[in-house]
């Protein structure tokens, strides 16, 4: 075990024994001291982080914004309270066998370790979803700065040490590691203190984690978000009717910050109609236009061209467009090919996500071959549905399979833009995550970092405020059966 990673770990824990039980006003203040002063550090932040990953500064503007927006939202959970799922059956000594007084509420786990995102500098990184809801729900936090933004990361970590300081917060409650090798991640994972893991990024370093996770003495919860092909449904009816319109707007979508989005549509599904032809030759115009730019860093870049070459020298898939103008250093070519269903069923391959300004056209004999191709997914982020009333109504069990392979499902919409609210699901059934009963956006995002305890007859000078009578927090809380605040 690397010594650095040991005591780093170690100082995570004796922080969370202090740390879980700050009360949450002060938690609250502590995340909104993080977003004002990630705030404070102005263009200077936002001029580095463009830098370092090559994204415009509108972009990192919008993303810093919604960072910010996701530390105080939490922080706004926090005062709110009910959260913590407080549940209350008293006790009936007259029931046969007689009935204990019984009270559960979520817990936090213990030290969390997060892995930094290459493609979400802010949102998915050192203060991102992961470090927000994990601190929220009580737990340390220790990031694993990703190596294509370590001075943007770095800026970031001085931001959450001053709040700490600001707050009062215990000294390690919040750690950054800068170590990128392999090795480190693999320490942090495998530590003894490490009680659960957040990680954003390819299905190979997810499963990896995953894999260090389970393989533990004592295993811990491991939530990799592990990426997705985000296939796109166009039926009939709304390609004869809105054809132009919905390959324009795809055309956007998928070429959107050169595709380097977890929720990218890398798969259009389309049954062989009279007016496909026309919606295929409006995308291969959309297309056309579209101006290469640079990839987030080499390695992305790298993978980008290797996998969809590997994809367009499959056999039956054709070029439909790429962009015209010729991509220069570090620069995507954006691009959409086409192949038939059969062929696609036949050839696992194309299944796989090419992470980048890509996308694939299945073109379907019909409505049965269109189910096989899109039941043959494995589980995705999201799935869309372009329809009209009317393709809703000849086809209304298509929305079955679609919940069966995605955690959420878009109606005449594109996925790339994920909302952050209280109703939004980022996540999906495996290999979209690892586990898909929970989100890596919202306030729901704390349930990955937290557990259910029960107090059985406890005396009342030791029930946590949330479970004590008289609700002295005065949180919505289930009382036998009755949802209230008594």
């Amino acid at each position: 075990m690397n010594a650095a990673i040991n005591q780093v770990m170690q100082q995570a824990a004796q922080a969370f024994a202090a740390y879980k039980k700050i009360p949450a006003t002060d938690k609250a203040r502590f995340l909104e001291t993080i977003a004002s002063n990630i705030e404070a550090l102005g263009d200077h932040l936002l001029n580095q982080a463009a830098a370092e990953t090559n994204l415009p500064l509108p972009r990192l503007t919008g993303e810093r914004g919604r960072t910010t927006m996701q530390l105080r939202m939490f922080a706004t959970m926090l005062r709110e309270g009910s959260w913590v799922e407080a549940s209350i059956d008293t006790a009936i000594p007259d029931k046969n066998p007689p009935r204990p007084d019984i009270r559960k509420m979520l817990l936090p786990l213990g030290p969390v370790v997060v892995f930094g995102a290459s493609n979400f500098p802010f949102a998915y990184s050192t203060a991102g979803g992961d470090t927000a809801s994990a601190l929220a729900a009580g737990c340390t936090v220790v990031v694993k700065a990703h190596p294509a933004h370590l001075h943007t990361s770095e800026m970031v970590n001085e931001a959450i040490q001053q709040a700490i300081t600001t707050c009062g917060m215990p000294e390690h409650v919040f750690q950054h590691v800068t170590d990128t090798s392999f090795e480190a991640g693999k320490n942090l994972v495998e530590h003894p203190a490490t009680a659960a893991v957040g990680f954003t990024g390819s299905y190979k370093g997810g499963r990896a984690l995953y894999d260090y996770a389970i393989a533990r003495e004592k295993p811990i919860p491991v939530f990799s978000e592990m990426g997705s092909t985000n296939p796109v449904v166009f039926l009939p009816d709304a390609i004869a009717q809105n054809g132009a319109a919905l390959a324009q707007q795809y055309a956007a979508s998928i070429t959107l910050g050169m595709g380097q989005f977890c929720t990218n549509p890398g798969l259009m599904l389309a049954i062989e109609t009279n007016a496909l032809p026309a919606f295929i030759d409006t995308l291969r115009a959309a297309i056309e236009t579209v101006a290469p730019a640079k990839m987030l860093h080499t390695g992305i870049h790298k993978a980008y061209y290797e996998k969809m070459e590997a994809a367009l020298h499959e056999q039956h898939v054709t070029v439909i467009q790429q962009a015209a103008t010729a991509p220069q250093e570090m620069e995507a070519l954006p691009t959409v090919a086409m192949v038939d269903g059969t062929t696609f069923l036949a050839n696992p391959l194309l299944r796989e996500e090419v992470f980048g300004p890509y996308s694939l056209l299945v073109r379907c004999k019909d409505m049965d071959e269109l189910l096989k191709v899109w039941i043959s997914l494995t589980g995705q982020l999201t799935t869309s549905l372009m329809g009209t009333d009317k393709d809703f109504a000849n086809y209304p069990a298509l929305l079955d399979t679609a919940t069966a392979i995605a955690g959420r499902i878009v109606f005449n919409g594109v996925p790339t833009g994920v909302e952050v609210c209280p109703s939004m699901v980022h996540g999906g059934p495996f290999p979209a995550t690892t586990d898909s009963r929970f989100t890596a956006v919202g306030i729901n995002a704390v349930k990955r970092w937290v557990r259910p305890v029960c107090y059985q007859h406890c005396p009342p000078t030791l029930l946590p405020e949330a479970l004590q009578e008289g609700n002295p927090l005065n949180i919505w809380r289930m009382r036998n059966g009755v949802m209230g605040k008594e």
